[in-house]
């Protein structure tokens, strides 16, 4: 199972097989409490592994507290720092619990109970816009997969594109909140999503999701599960075939061109 949690215009994401899971972001420092509280109803107790996509703090802001409130065995970051203090928090807290940052490269895989998570993204070292850091990831369960990819940009899709790597995948979690920055019809055509979803805030105030983006989408007939329309989206597959919790939203846009 992957559930999109509903924290607003931020990402938070978690994984489950096989009694095993991951945590994929943790929303923004105010979502710190549904974060954990979400994994404790879900019976949470220890985390195979965190990874925050990137140090923004829609992205990592609840990390520090899911460390204090879980067992955790891996931490993946990218490599590269900032000096936030939300970033500090995230810092401090993994020292509290004797852990370190691994910087996973594409093409490193690991398991998760039944399911494999292979690495994507990202491939340079140095990028102007600290999205393009974004740790993208393929996570394959018998015929279907989920492409969980953070808030990558155009750079980094192009550069994924020419990584000569599977990228298919059932569901495409869309990246950016839906920017028109990223899902470009050339990694859509790659990717060829049976579904995708959007995390993102309602009426919020940077026009996510973009207008071209959702086009992209509808001209492909891809059903899109908004978190903003949706609220918490779980994605269910069964080895074969993904079913969700809800119907899917529509294809409005918040403005941005």
């Amino acid at each position: 199972m992957v559930h999109f949690l509903d924290v607003g215009q931020a990402d938070s994401i978690l994984v489950e097989s096989a009694g095993h899971t991951m945590l994929v972001d943790g929303g923004n420092n105010g979502d710190a409490r549904t974060v954990v509280g979400y994994l404790k109803k879900r019976g949470v107790k220890r985390l195979d592994a965190i990874v925050g996509t990137h140090p923004h703090e829609d992205h990592i802001g609840g990390l520090d507290a899911v460390m204090k409130a879980f067992e955790v065995a891996t931490v993946y970051l990218p490599r590269v720092t900032t000096t936030t203090r939300t970033f500090q928090d995230v810092v401090a807290a993994m020292k509290d619990r004797g852990l370190s940052a691994s910087a996973p490269r594409p093409g490193d895989s690991f398991r998760l109970g039944d399911a494999t998570c292979t690495v994507l993204a990202p491939e340079s070292a140095r990028y102007e816009d600290l999205n393009n850091y974004s740790i993208v990831l393929r996570v394959s369960y018998g015929e279907t997969s989920f492409l969980l990819a953070g808030d990558a940009e155009a750079v980094s899709e192009e550069e994924m594109l020419g990584g000569g790597r599977e990228l298919s995948a059932t569901v495409l979690k869309v990246g950016h909140h839906g920017s028109n920055s990223s899902t470009t019809a050339a990694l859509l055509r790659r990717v060829k999503p049976r579904y995708a979803v959007i995390s993102v805030g309602r009426d919020n105030t940077y026009g996510h999701p973009a207008r071209s983006t959702m086009l992209r989408l509808k001209d492909l007939g891809i059903p899109v599960y908004r978190t903003d329309e949706n609220g918490t989206i779980v994605a269910t597959s069964d080895g074969r075939a993904v079913t969700f919790n809800t119907k899917p939203g529509d294809y409005s846009d918040g403005g941005e061109p």
